[in-house]
């Protein structure tokens, strides 16, 4: 499975799920790093049909009413 971590969450994330078999970006290897938009990581998430792990509650929203991003695993810390 393919995942995409938010800028809020550290990078070992993506280590831990790599370690489990998963291919995991952090918003940080972006072009952008962790200043990349929304609506970037959005688009990222529906092209490589990535989950985007995060705690920002605004994915919930667009993810809820857009469809964006494809999958969305919201953690609460």
């Amino acid at each position: 499975m393919n995942f995409l971590v938010d800028a809020q969450l550290p990078r070992r994330v993506c280590a831990m799920l790599a370690q489990h078999g998963h291919n995991a970006i952090h918003t940080y290897e972006l072009p952008t790093g962790n200043a990349t938009k929304d609506s970037l990581i959005n688009e990222n998430s529906v092209n490589e049909q990535r989950v985007v792990v995060s705690k920002d509650s605004d994915f919930f929203y667009c993810h809820v009413l857009h469809g964006r991003p494809w999958k969305l695993l919201l953690t609460v810390c």
